[in-house]
């Protein structure tokens, strides 16, 4: 169905291919899984498919790629549009319409499909990704999450035979992205249609690979191969295969079943480790042992994993971070943020609804729940682009609506879902430099945090030609640049593999070290195990739970991550905890 042909891309002032070497076939029904760090091409790789690149995106495209015998170099996208239907990283570049229904029929108004025809596929697509509630929405008032399943419907009602999907469940959901899944696999195995898809979040989606792609670096050959067969070699892989990494296991499992039959062992050499003081979630990293001599000496009590030492490890951890830190305990600091019976109307929609949270400094909380639940308008209240309808918000001691922005950068900073947001210069060395400026900070700050968070970047290239992780990374930059007390990120995750993630979580753990409160909203549930302190789950703008990550998330099989559905009722939290744990033991 697909063909590459010894295939390379080079854009143009590069000074070498962004992906080379690219030989192989892909056939009809199957789903090709792109795996590989961030900025090694996949996204390139994916456009050559769609015709993208290089009509396009520009650049030199040498060798030859055939779908269902077309020759991408000959046939421009429009007229590839009956046999690939593409969904990149940013689904707002796609929307051509106002509504979700008319945005799902647009495709198969293009392509001449008769109204009876049209009528059915939208109700069978609607129904397929949970839209239907959403039908007469206006595309701008959805969140990041439901735009991005509006855009994958608008791909699949004209029933294409190729599917080409960047990052399709980054902004999603567990169960959402669950659903979304489910429906690709059911093209394949009931329709044969083939999926070539690439995605960072590979807890999700490698059990529905039939094949593995890896770059492994750019310019690289790459690497085809059964999912376990890949997974054993790759140098990004999701907890699952960690775990069965640290434990010894082969073949290597790929779901949590898997893994969970092969756990009794392991589950019984844990049972006489002691348990993780920061499975509890306030000090330190969650999920990663505290760096610090100090914090090794705090880092256990108790004897066993599980809840009957909860109370006792939240109990001791204000003392443990007043020592380690020198200050007041955050149940006794000024909150950096506080909100007291807050609502939040967006047009008809009461986005936010007696909404109580108070942010301690130092502390890390994540916002988790259902697309639309109103993660997004908290977070943008907080920096004060949205005015409460009731209720108050006070940020630092700054009410953020009726405060200037230029004042209120002393106090907070937002990352938004959308980085090009914040990015309005030529060239990453500007962004760098004006970040700079407007944070008063000392020259060349933002470019060694760039060059910190995800190497490699160069000062001359445009931001609208980086990938999309490696664009959050030059956001979330910019706005570490002003070290506010308060740090707002919105999904800070999309588009980063797993080093880049592991890289934001140890500076995250730093501004927290020091003071910075930060709040951000996910759906990683993997990150919040990673990073958070406290996590606040809401549903349809009310919050429904509050608590230590461990509490919250061990609780719930919508927001476990996957290490703690292997080891459950023990509550472990990633596999560094399982390491250090065994390392100490053996």
């Amino acid at each position: 169905m697909i063909r590459f042909e010894d295939v390379s891309v080079t854009y143009d002032d590069a000074a070498a291919p962004t992906v080379a070497g690219i030989d192989l076939a892909v056939p009809e029904g199957e789903l090709v899984l792109l795996v590989g760090p961030s900025g090694v091409g996949k996204s390139t790789l994916l456009g050559t498919v769609s015709g993208l690149v290089p009509h396009f995106t520009g650049g030199t495209l040498r060798g030859r790629v055939t779908v269902a015998g077309r020759d991408t170099r000959t046939h421009k996208p429009r007229e590839l549009a009956d046999v690939v239907g593409t969904v990149g990283q940013d689904p707002l570049s796609h929307f051509v319409t106002d509504t979700v229904e008319d945005e799902l029929a647009y495709g198969m108004e293009s392509l001449g499909l008769a109204p009876d025809v049209m009528r059915r596929r939208v109700e069978e697509t609607l129904d397929l990704l949970g839209l239907a509630d959403l039908r007469e929405r206006p595309i701008a008032t959805l969140s990041g999450g439901q735009q991005q399943r509006v855009a994958i419907g608008s791909v699949l009602t004209p029933h294409p035979e190729v599917l080409v999907l960047d990052e399709p469940t980054s902004a999603l959901d567990p169960a959402a992205a669950e659903e979304v899944l489910a429906v690709l696999q059911r093209l394949v195995h009931d329709l044969g249609t083939t999926v070539l898809l690439a995605e960072h979040r590979l807890e999700r989606v490698v059990q529905y690979a039939d094949q593995v792609l890896l770059l492994p670096a750019p310019g690289a050959s790459p690497l085809l191969g059964t999912p376990a067969d890949i997974m054993a070699i790759s140098p990004v892989y999701p907890p699952v295969v960690g775990l069965g990494r640290t434990a010894g296991w082969e073949p290597l499992p790929l779901t949590v079943r898997d893994a969970r039959r092969r756990a009794d062992a392991l589950r019984e050499q844990l049972a006489d480790c002691s348990a993780p003081l920061w499975a509890a979630g306030p000090p330190g990293a969650m999920g990663v042992p505290p760096a610090r001599a100090e914090s090794r000496a705090w880092g256990r009590v108790g004897t066993t994993p599980g809840a009957g030492h909860t109370s006792q490890r939240a109990s001791r951890w204000p003392t443990w971070l007043s020592k380690r830190r020198g200050q007041r305990t955050p149940a006794k600091a000024t909150p950096a943020a506080v909100t007291e019976n807050l609502a939040v109307r967006r047009g008809r929609v009461e986005a936010l609804h007696k909404v109580d949270l108070k942010v301690a400094p130092g502390e890390t909380l994540a916002l988790m729940g259902r697309n639309g639940a109103g993660k997004s308008t908290l977070l943008n209240t907080l920096v004060g682009m949205l005015e409460p309808s009731t209720g108050s918000v006070r940020v630092g001691g700054a009410t953020p609506h009726r405060t200037a922005p230029r004042d209120l950068i002393r106090h907070v900073g937002l990352v938004p879902q959308e980085p090009r947001d914040l990015l309005y210069a030529e060239t990453v060395a500007a962004e760098c430099a004006s970040a700079d400026h407007d944070a008063g900070a000392a020259p060349g700050t933002c470019r060694a945090l760039v060059s910190e968070l995800l190497p490699g970047i160069a000062d001359d290239i445009h931001p609208r030609d980086l990938s999309e992780g490696q664009r959050l990374t030059l956001a979330l930059a910019v706005v570490l640049t002003a070290r506010p007390p308060l740090l707002l990120l919105d999904e800070p995750t999309r588009g980063l593999d797993y080093a880049a993630k592991a890289r934001l979580v140890e500076h995250l753990q730093g501004l927290a070290d020091a003071g910075h409160a930060i709040v951000l909203a996910t759906h990683d549930v993997e990150l919040a195990a990673e990073l958070a302190h406290r996590v606040v789950i809401l549903a349809d703008g009310e919050v429904v739970a509050d608590g230590p990550t461990a509490d919250v998330v061990v609780s719930s099989p919508s927001f476990a991550p996957q290490v703690t559905k292997i080891l459950a009722p023990q509550k472990w939290l990633t596999v560094a905890q399982v390491e250090a744990a065994l390392g100490s033991d053996r």
